[in-house]
């Protein structure tokens, strides 16, 4: 695993004193940058207002709903005439065919629970296309990049992701508890986690994604990812030259990321009901 290349602080927010004149890409790393500050500071206060929504596993804390707060009213003020959608509600059509999608704080449970297993993340679809992803965590850092964007790490471009075989990697997923007696989740599950070196289950897809991009891991999958979890990593691993795609097995939409061997070999497992 590669060390977080220096930090270039205040590399976005010392350009020009007119913030509409940001790039796409700086922009979100200015989105994401503040956004993970607040919440940072959030989590330093008293009272985070935890609360359950569909699980125990799965809380809202007054942090994500700030956060979120913040990087829809920059986004309204500097692309007014883009969409947005975020995870703690934000729904906004727009008029120019292209979209924000919002993570303010990706990985609630663990912030909540004090490990520093989260972070902020924004990507930015035009149509149907991903454009770039963006993922800030409070002590690593911001990366930023997309398909035709290669990603950075600090300012740094990073190195490719590796194209290796997948049992040589350790890959992370996530399986909540509830789905292990549901057939059609737990065989394919059960058929992918069966080929890497070993399994890895943090709480946070961004961050997993970011594992990737950095060498901290060498595979992800995972079914059934909203977009906010999905888009803003594959933007990042695509821009480090590795494949991030989502295939459907058995019902289900399972997104998967890493070296283009990695990836096939996870696919093709998944897809493989004899």
């Amino acid at each position: 695993p590669r060390p977080p290349p220096a930090r270039q602080d205040g590399r976005v927010s010392d350009l020009a004193a007119d913030p509409s004149v940001l790039s796409d890409a700086d922009l979100a790393v200015r989105l994401v940058t503040e956004a993970v500050a607040l919440a940072a500071r959030m989590r330093e206060g008293s009272d985070l207002d935890v609360r359950s929504k569909t699980s125990v596993s799965d809380v809202v804390t007054a942090a994500d709903h700030a956060a979120e707060a913040l990087v829809v009213d920059m986004l309204r003020r500097l692309r007014p005439e883009d969409g947005l959608l975020g995870e703690e509600g934000t729904d906004e059509p727009g008029i120019s065919g292209r979209r924000w999608v919002i993570d303010p704080v990706d990985g609630t449970y663990n912030f909540a629970s004090g490990s520093d297993y989260w972070c902020s993340a924004v990507a930015l679809l035009d149509g149907d296309t991903l454009v770039l992803g963006a993922v800030a965590h409070a002590r690593d850092g911001v990366l930023v990049g997309g398909p035709d964007l290669p990603t950075t790490w600090n300012g740094f471009v990073v190195e490719p992701v590796r194209d290796v075989d997948v049992t040589t990697v350790g890959a992370a997923t996530y399986l909540h508890p509830g789905n292990v007696s549901d057939a059609h989740v737990r065989e394919p599950f059960l058929r992918a986690a069966a080929l890497p070196a070993t399994l890895r289950m943090h709480g946070s897809g961004s961050m997993d994604l970011v594992g990737v991009v950095t060498g901290r891991l060498g595979a992800w999958f995972q079914h059934s990812t909203p977009a906010w979890d999905w888009l803003p990593g594959a933007a990042l691993v695509r821009g480090a030259g590795g494949a991030a795609e989502q295939v459907d097995v058995a019902g289900l939409r399972w997104s998967l990321a890493g070296g283009p061997q990695a990836v096939a070999a996870l696919r093709e497992a998944l897809e493989d009901d004899a």
